[in-house]
């Protein structure tokens, strides 16, 4: 009675988000954006070089539409990637021939995505035109003298470079939209819209700051956690008649075994079965752990960046830029709160017949929805005024200032070797991601009576604090200045953090703790064993392939013009700890770790490959301690250090630095190779002992009586029976 009741109402909230609701919440988010540019003033006309109207609210909406339908997009690949089923799996799929393989909610997730990457890319090229106008303070005109301007804004201007790769990137991820629907080709394609959201942090308020590297880490981060939050919300609310249906369906087979049980007859496993296919449950439980990482993610992130921007409490309360910062934190915890009732609350009751608590989660999720839409409006509002401090290269800036970003450390001494640091937080949020994730599964392991051992766990978080040191401590704070310092920095998070964190064996943990779907859907322990057996894996985890890149790209590296982009370029840095911190775990895994691999090397080869990487090293190190050349050298020549060795003589020492560093870790990974192969050798002298106590020494038998045919082929056939045993007692 209960599920027919709740399946003859046909009210909004049971059958998920209306059109109505979605256009609200569409109407909210003007509402906040308008509300946030007369807070800011940012609608009012300039005394000097004023664009025009159509500029100043052209560019914020224009904005608007790149931020949402941007989210949209990401939202909708990741829910198809990782929360929803891709093909429609039963009888469903078997018998009716006109349906479509997909499931109807991931082609409805995909349809809404690529719509709104038609619209980024759209927005993308009017936040393009716009903000040269804005920037230059001209109208828009069509005449030829302003589209050369535009053009050279395009090219030499680093927003509108920046401006430019996001229209590549939003028209490179439609096209991929519209033709694929592999879930490894929407994987990639995902990981391609996340790109485009590099140049935005790289630009705007970011390059102002005074801690550029800073808030240009802590608005990447934000951005990651909203386009995961609001494009969720909005793939939620767009898939929500399918999640409902899909609900009903499993609420009265629910209610109909219910009733069966009451006659006497025994359903529970049959309910259970139906239970686990409600696909409402299911997908609110995945975004739900989702929502609430992106949460942290955008709160936390959120808090560093506004301390960057705004330096003082007065500033904060004062001005309009710092009200708007409060309403937007005040309507985060709203929205965490939300999220907090429906994992706490609303979840744990989907599960029940009937659909009073699905009612109560639909509103839920328009209340999302609404404050969402404002939150984004007020967002872009927020982006489009400038904060109280603005810090810019003065006059009188050092050299060091201008070429790193900023100011000359103080002379290195045994005590600043451990004091100086610079918050890295990009590499903070990987650590502390990784850290949680590691706890959580043991604490399942636990759970169920398994057990891992301690030694791993210790491993693991030595690794963890090795990294964090490493990046944001003072090897990467003196390793901005000191090549000497950088090559402590570069063969630490090559050799060092790679060593602890191999023997914590990540893989294998989650490949245990983490449950298997059966749904049609990629949760991350699928994509785990998809990777580890994919061709890409084999090839970069083949021990040769491994070894040639471990030695092979710091050649590579420090010999081409990547060094001085990986010095001077905040992104080229990034991805030079990246590759290194991969290339050497990667390395070390191949030799001694015990994580799935599609291919493992013998022993001896593995000997072979660390003699010669140790010899390789030594070679590199001793030819940059010989070396009359500067690498690098309009950044390391120019600095201005007032302390310190020269640069050629400090290059010259790190030289003598990567040649003793990078050879002890070896050292330490070549003895933990020849105990394995110990081991290893005694647990296959134990095997085969084993084996010969269960078959009576079957095999030495065999071998014996071998010889003595061969014996008897040779002498007279009345000797055979005393070669036979000379044979015996020989052996």
């Amino acid at each position: 009675m209960l599920a027919n009741n709740g399946l003859n109402r046909g009210t909004a909230p049971d059958n998920g988000v209306s059109l109505v609701w979605q256009l609200l919440g569409i109407a909210a988010l003007v509402i906040g954006l308008g509300a946030g540019l007369i807070l800011t003033g940012g609608l009012l006309a300039r005394e000097v070089s004023d664009p025009g109207a159509l500029v100043r609210w052209g560019l914020p909406i224009a904005k608007t539409v790149l931020n949402v339908s941007m989210a949209t997009v990401i939202g909708g690949l990741i829910f198809a990637t990782t929360i929803l089923p891709h093909k429609l799996t039963g009888t469903r799929a078997s018998k009716v021939r006109d349906v479509s393989p997909e499931h109807p909610a991931f082609a409805r997730a995909l349809s809404v995505a690529g719509i709104a990457s038609v619209l980024w890319t759209l927005s993308s090229i009017a936040v393009l035109v716009f903000t040269y106008a804005d920037m230059s303070g001209q109208p828009l005109a069509g005449d030829r003298e302003y589209t050369n301007a535009l053009v050279y804004f395009m090219t030499d201007f680093p927003n509108g470079r920046g401006a430019v790769a996001v229209v590549i990137v939003s028209a490179l991820v439609t096209t991929a939209l519209f033709g694929i629907r592999s879930l490894t080709g929407l994987a990639l394609t995902l990981a391609l819209a996340i790109g485009g959201l590099i140049p935005p942090a790289l630009n705007g308020h970011a390059a102002s700051s005074s801690d550029h590297e800073g808030a240009v880490n802590s608005i990447g981060l934000h951005l990651l956690g909203v386009c995961a939050w609001v494009g969720g919300i909005v793939i939620l609310a767009a898939v929500s008649d399918v999640l409902a249906k899909s609900g009903a369906k499993s609420g009265a087979k629910a209610a109909t075994k219910s009733s069966a049980k009451a006659t006497g007859k025994n359903s529970n496993n049959t309910q259970r079965a139906n239970l686990k296919l409600d696909l409402t449950t299911q997908t609110l439980k995945r975004f739900s752990s989702l929502a609430g990482f992106a949460f942290v993610l955008v709160f936390a992130s959120g808090v560093i960046s506004a301390s960057i921007r705004v330096t003082s409490w007065h500033d904060l309360f004062t001005s309009s830029y710092g009200q708007l910062i409060i309403i937007k934190t005040i309507a985060a915890l709203i929205l965490g709160a939300v999220g907090l009732m429906h994992r706490q609350w609303v979840i744990p009751q989907l599960g029940r017949p009937g659909f009073a608590v699905r009612r109560v989660l639909w509103q839920l999720i328009i209340v999302e929805l609404l404050v969402m839409g404002a939150t984004s409006g007020i967002a872009v509002a927020l982006a489009s005024s400038a904060p109280p401090t603005v810090t810019s290269y003065a006059p009188d800036a050092t050299p060091a200032f201008i070429l790193s970003g900023y100011e000359l450390p103080p002379e290195p001494t045994m005590e600043r070797w451990v004091s100086e640091w610079r918050m890295d937080w990009l590499w903070i949020t990987v650590v502390l991601a990784l850290a949680v994730a590691y706890i959580l599964g043991i604490r399942k392991l636990r759970a169920r009576g398994d057990s891992w051992p301690v030694f791993r766990t210790v491993a693991w978080f030595i690794g963890l604090l090795a990294l964090t040191y490493i990046t944001s401590g003072p090897p990467a704070v003196y390793g901005r200045v000191l090549f000497s310092a950088h090559m402590v920095d570069h063969m630490a998070l090559t050799m060092v953090a790679p060593l602890f964190l191999v023997v914590g064996s990540p893989v294998t943990l989650a490949l245990r703790s983490l449950t298997p779907r059966g749904d049609g859907s990629r949760g991350l322990r699928e994509w785990l064993l998809l990777f580890v057996h994919s061709k890409f894996s084999q090839l970069i985890t083949h021990p040769l392939f491994a070894a040639a890149n471990f030695a092979g790209s710091i050649v590579l590296f420090y010999f081409s013009d990547a060094f001085g982009f990986a010095m001077k370029d905040h992104v080229g840095h990034e991805l030079m700890n990246f590759h290194f911190l991969m290339t050497g775990y990667i390395f070390v895994q191949t030799m001694i770790g015990s994580d799935p691999l599609p291919r493992r090397a013998a022993y001896p080869l593995r000997l072979l490959l660390l003699l010669a990487t140790m010899a390789f090293h030594a070679f590199f190190g001793v030819s940059i301690m010989g070396g009359t050349g500067l690498l690098a050298a309009d950044y390391f020549g120019n600095l201005g250090r007032p302390w310190g060795l020269s640069a050629l003589a400090d290059q010259q020492l790190g030289g003598g630095v990567a040649w003793g560093i990078g050879e002890v870790p070896t050292l330490l990974v070549a003895i933990g190779v020849a105990v394995m192969w110990s081991r290893s050798d005694e647990r296959e002298t134990k095997r085969k002992d084993r084996a010969a106590d269960r078959n009576n020494d079957a095999d030495l038998t065999a071998y014996n009586d071998m010889f003595a045919k061969l014996a008897a082929r040779e002498r007279p056939t009345g000797t055979s029976a005393n070669v036979n045993t000379e044979s015996k007692e020989s052996l």
